[in-house]
């Protein structure tokens, strides 16, 4: 057997052991062709510890987001299926193992202290979990015929919630969704609301209302027009967008549109935004504006997210 150098830290404690990994054991085989067909991270399926699910993730040529070289990286991770846990911090001590295939034993790899994984650190492991050139000489028993074997304990010392953060993301380059739609009969004064079609603007539904004879401070003397979600329980309960928005009529003799411009947030428990007296009845209905041809008039809206504030 070759001799087994490694340049670890003090904290990184290496040992041997004849007893297999207690909760998951994972066997790749033909594992150049993961290096040979850029499969440069391999995630494991879900396994269960501790009340927990958990994936043991492989970098073949070292993890190339933290500037590995020349070594296998090996980590534990939490499992998407954990994600619902909103709030919870799982502390855990792990071993990782790879196996020697010569002698039948486990090079055990871990560093004894509890590990806080959480919404922001999902994955903790080594980025030198064993040199490549270790790993690739048969004399050591790691590869042999193209194939290894990876395995791993995990006991969850404790748990805890806290309260809920949020994240806010600014978005660079918003796109600008413009819509168009024409509306007839739209001074019909039996119909409380007039919506229009849904629409999509960034990942979400939209659409508009008109209210011809007006609603709250225009009712009676204003037409009111809103933007609104389409289907705000879509909405997570703390989600919200940070909407610029433009409500437009226009003008079907000439280009003197009228418009309405705002930016506020939207939610699901503020679904919508506009003006109760966003222009009197009078002078919408006015057959020298232009803006009422036939009982017709052109709705338009152009919307653009501006930010998107969620819970961690």
């Amino acid at each position: 057997m070759a001799s087994l150098i490694f340049n670890d830290s003090d904290d990184i404690c290496r040992s041997i052991s004849d007893v297999p990994p207690t909760h998951y054991t994972i066997k790749v085989q033909s594992f150049s062709l993961l290096t040979k067909n850029s499969i440069d991270r391999y995630e494991s399926r879900s396994f269960e510890a501790g009340g927990y699910k958990w994936n043991l993730v492989i970098h073949p040529s070292g993890n190339k987001n933290r500037n590995v070289k020349e070594h296998l990286s090996v980590y534990l991770a939490m499992a998407e299926e954990n994600s619902h846990k909103t709030g919870w911090e799982v502390y855990a001590i792990f071993k990782l193992f790879v196996l020697d295939q010569n002698k039948d034993n486990y090079m055990i790899v871990h560093d004894g202290k509890e590990r806080r994984f959480h919404g922001m650190k999902l994955e903790w492991g080594f980025d030198q979990f064993i040199p490549l050139k270790t790993l690739n000489d048969v004399g050591n028993g790691f590869l042999i015929d193209d194939t290894c074997v990876f395995g791993a304990e995990v006991f969850v010392c404790k748990e805890r919630s806290k309260d809920k953060g949020e994240c806010f993301r600014m978005i660079k380059d918003p796109i600008v969704y413009k819509h168009t739609f024409k509306v007839d009969n739209c001074l019909d004064l039996d119909k409380e609301c007039i919506e229009t079609k849904e629409f999509n603007a960034g990942s979400r539904k939209w659409k508009l209302r008109f209210f011809p004879n007006g609603r709250g401070a225009g009712l009676g003397t204003h037409i009111s027009f809103y933007l609104a979600l389409a289907d705000p329980t879509t909405l997570p309960r703390d989600y919200k967008l940070y909407v610029e928005y433009i409500l437009r009529i226009k003008n079907q003799v000439n280009s003197n549109h009228l418009s309405g411009t705002g930016t506020d947030w939207i939610s699901a428990s503020n679904e919508e935004r506009g003006w109760s007296r966003y222009i009197t009845q009078a002078y919408f209905s006015s057959s020298n504006m232009g803006f009422l041809l036939k009982g017709t008039c052109i709705l338009e809206t152009e919307v653009t997210i501006h930010g998107v504030l969620d819970t961690l």
